[in-house]
């Protein structure tokens, strides 16, 4: 607008229907002529209109580059195109270097791609890594509930990464596994945000239920008895005693004979014998004595030393 009408005074007489809609031509001429300003002079406006030259030429190459784009995306990854779209794609195979490359990662790798400082940073210090890199600018992404983002990166990049395999050792040139993972995580994309509304329960594991009491329990008084389970006996009152009770038999008494005084003597002395335990007796083997005359006989008696005497 600026380039075609120049100064607001050129308003009434610029025709302006090759930038903007025949509805919106009127509109803007008339404010032109009411906007209260000050004048501006003729190297001002050179240097505003040199500006606006590099903006549309700036514009102009950006559709440009963009069409480049999604005509080279679609014929070297077509199903990692139709699943994250160009501009994603195109980063995560830049980051990587190649295709090749980026078939080789693993899901767990390609969600964080682009966050490695944010990764080892939070490694470092212990805390919480995190759940995306260069994945979360994709559509499927934006258009999730913030709770359930972390959850769909993860089904995503698991599916890119099985997108960027067959688009790198696939000898199909069409897409073919790309609409599959598309559908698959939009489906998952709707139950969690069924989820995170209340609409369904979650998956896993049931939160505990409160306990309500039973209709037929509702106006029963509190028994004490149910507390422990040990049996408690009872207390007999005086009536149930007095009827269990029955008469006591009289036993005869014993009566124990006397004995002589020497009887009752000898009897603890056979009982100490029998309660003594018995000892084994030892063998003795006696020496037989060694006789002198054998010893004698035995040793040989000291020779003689004969003298021989001799004569001068």
């Amino acid at each position: 607008i600026v380039l075609k009408m120049g100064a607001r005074t050129n308003a009434p007489t610029c025709s302006l229907a090759e930038v903007v809609p025949e509805e919106l031509e009127a509109e803007v001429k008339e404010l032109a002529q009411v906007s209260m300003g000050t004048e501006v002079s003729e190297e001002d406006m050179t240097n505003i209109a040199e500006l606006c030259t590099q903006v549309v030429e700036i514009t102009n190459y950006r559709e440009q580059l963009w069409e480049y784009l999604a005509n080279r995306m679609q014929a070297i990854a077509p199903n990692l195109t139709t699943l994250v779209g160009e501009l994603v794609g195109a980063r995560l195979i830049a980051h990587t270097g190649s295709l090749l490359s980026l078939a080789k990662h693993p899901a767990s790798t390609i969600q964080i791609l682009g966050a490695e400082k944010a990764l080892f940073r939070a490694l470092k210090s212990k805390k919480k890594t995190p759940k995306y890199g260069l994945i979360y600018h994709a559509s499927l992404i934006g258009q999730t509930p913030a709770k359930g983002k972390g959850q769909i990166s993860r089904v995503l990049a698991a599916k890119a990464a099985l997108c960027a395999r067959v688009d790198a050792l696939g000898e199909a040139t069409q897409v073919t596994i790309g609409l599959e993972g598309r559908t698959t995580v939009e489906a998952r994309m709707r139950r969690v945000e069924e989820r995170i509304n209340g609409k369904v329960k979650s998956i896993g594991r049931t939160p505990p239920r409160k306990y309500e009491r039973p209709a037929s329990q509702q106006g029963a008084a509190y028994n004490k008895a149910q507390d422990s389970s040990l049996l408690i006996k009872k207390k007999r009152t005086a009536t149930e005693a007095a009827e269990q009770e029955e008469p006591m038999e009289e036993k005869p008494k014993k009566t124990l004979k006397k004995t002589p005084k020497k009887v009752a003597k000898e009897e603890p002395e056979e009982e100490e014998e029998a309660e003594a335990p018995v000892q084994k007796k030892r063998k003795v083997v006696k020496k037989e004595p060694v006789e002198e005359e054998e010893e004698e006989e035995e040793t040989p008696a000291p020779k003689k030393r004969v003298v021989k005497k001799t004569t001068k």
